[in-house]
C-alpha cells in the first residue's frame, strides 16, 4: 500500500530541529518587555505553531505594536539561535536514506525563510530538500492548504502520493485539507495525545519509524 508514497512534506520547528527551548525563551523575552511577569513557560506553549503575526496580532496592546513585537522577537531569536537549537535524535539519519532512496523531499514551514536556512544548515540538513515554501512564499499558511500544493507543485507530485510530517494541529490538519497522507510526531513539545487528537495517518515515536511506514 505505502510504496505509491513518493513524496515527503516536513514541518521546521519541533519536528525536524528541536528549536523548542528558543521559541520559548524568545516568547518569554519578548512578552517581558510589553507585559511585565504576566507570561510563565507553559503560557506560551500554545504559541508554538502559529504564525508570529497571528500570536501578536491577537495581544499587542496597539494594532502599531504588533510589527515592533516580531522585530524584537526575531533579533532576540537570531541572537540566541545557534546556542538552543538541538538536534531531533534519528532526523538526520531518517532524512538522508529517505533522500539516497529516491523520494522528493520538501521542508513546509510557517517561518522565514532566513531562519528556515539557518536551522537546517546548523544541523546540516539542507542539502536534502530540494523544496522549501516558508511564510513569505505563500498568502495563507498552514493549515490552509496552499503551502502543502505549492510544495506539490514544485516537487511535481500529487496529494496521494504525499505524507505530511510535523509536530503540531497545522500540520496534520493542513496535510488533511491538500488531501495528502499525514504523520504526527510523538516528541512534540504540546505532548502524543495531543497530536493523536487530530488523527494522522501514522503516528512517529522516532523519525526512523517513517521507514517502517514507508516499507524501507
Amino acid at each position: 500500500m505505502n510504496n505509491k508514497i513518493t513524496t515527503i512534506l516536513f514541518d521546521l520547528d519541533g519536528t525536524l530541529i528541536d528549536t523548542n527551548e528558543l521559541i520559548i525563551s524568545t516568547y518569554l523575552n519578548t512578552l517581558e518587555k510589553y507585559f511585565p511577569s504576566k507570561y510563565k513557560r507553559e503560557d506560551v506553549l500554545p504559541f508554538l505553531g502559529p504564525t508570529l503575526h497571528e500570536v501578536f496580532g491577537s495581544m499587542a496592546p496597539e494594532p502599531e505594536h504588533v510589527e515592533e513585537m516580531i522585530a524584537a522577537y526575531r533579533e532576540y531569536n537570531i541572537s540566541k539561535h545557534d546556542e538552543l537549537v538541538k538536534e531531533f535524535i534519528g532526523v538526520t539519519e531518517t532524512v538522508q536514506t529517505l533522500k539516497e532512496r529516491g523520494y522528493k523531499l520538501a521542508v513546509v514551514t510557517t517561518k522565514r525563510l532566513d531562519v528556515t536556512l539557518k536551522g537546517l544548515r546548523l544541523m546540516n540538513l539542507e542539502q536534502y530538500f530540494e523544496v522549501i515554501v516558508a511564510y513569505e512564499h505563500v498568502s495563507k499558511t498552514k493549515p490552509d492548504p496552499e503551502p502543502i500544493m505549492n510544495a506539490l507543485e514544485q516537487l511535481n507530485s500529487t496529494p496521494s502520493e504525499t505524507i505530511m510530517v510535523g509536530d503540531n494541529y497545522h500540520d496534520i490538519l493542513a496535510g488533511k485539507n491538500a488531501g495528502t497522507r499525514t504523520a504526527g510526531v510523538s516528541w512534540s513539545i504540546k505532548g502524543r495525545d495531543y497530536v493523536a487528537s487530530y488523527e494522522p495517518d501514522y503516528m512517529l515515536e522516532n523519525m526512523t519509524d517513517l521507514l517502517t511506514v514507508l516499507g524501507e
